[in-house]
């Protein structure tokens, strides 16, 4: 399991300093939602403050694109240090030719699914990437309270991909916190985009230590 923190929720001025701290506190990926006021009624960060960020720091690199078209611009946030490129399936973008030039340019490749947007939708792209990411809150806006319905659609991608032995991780977006935590992971969720919760603690490392030993367990109770 890893922990990709989402700087949507840190505090902007001082992103280094919160860069710097996360990566001392053992954090797995920093998760960086790029939004351009017509995918989604927000905008956000692009290309440069990632490549600053980049400069920065030795993690992960999480880039997660909610625009409108990731096809014109994946190629330029790899180049600014995206190790991971996931796009959402309901962009106007071709989603094998986006997947394409991801991997083309260098990166990890994962596609994006919303809330209302059916598990299946992925089907035809799940042998291409190397994650899906569900969204469990609607994209645009951080803080919002976790779907719980979407449960459903990581135990039914998770199912899919022991029967058809595909190694894609699951990743899972929106009102992560130590309740949620330990439901997606049963579900299934390998890799968990936390925000708010992350930022509010005083000490962030005990509260990934905490999740992170949620998920211990129930490996080990799994193959027990």
């Amino acid at each position: 399991m890893q922990i990709s923190a989402s700087i949507l929720s840190a505090d902007v001025a001082n992103l280094a300093a919160v860069t710097a701290g996360l990566e001392r506190s053992g954090l797995d990926m920093l998760h960086f939602d790029v939004m351009d006021g017509q995918f989604v009624p927000n905008i956000t960060f692009g290309m440069p403050v990632l490549a600053a960020i980049d400069q920065c720091t030795n993690l992960f690199m999480d880039v997660h694109l909610m625009i409108k078209d990731p096809l014109r611009y994946a190629e330029q946030f790899v180049k600014a240090g995206a190790d991971l490129v996931t796009f959402h399936l309901e962009s106007d973008s071709d989603p094998v030719q986006t997947i394409e030039a991801i991997h083309k340019a260098g990166a990890k490749a994962g596609i994006v699914l919303k809330p209302g947007t059916s598990w299946e939708t992925a089907i035809p792209y799940l042998e291409m990437v190397e994650v899906v990411l569900v969204m469990t809150v609607e994209p645009g806006f951080g803080g919002q309270s976790f779907l719980w319905d979407m449960v459903k659609k990581i135990e039914a991608l998770r199912n899919y991909a022991l029967v058809h032995q595909l190694d894609y991780q699951i990743e899972v977006d929106g009102g992560i916190n130590a309740e949620t935590a330990p439901r997606v992971l049963r579900a299934g969720a390998e890799i968990l985009v936390i925000g708010s919760y992350l930022f509010r603690q005083a000490d962030p490392r005990a509260a990934m230590d905490e999740i992170r030993a949620e998920a211990i367990k129930l490996h080990d109770e799994t193959y027990a």
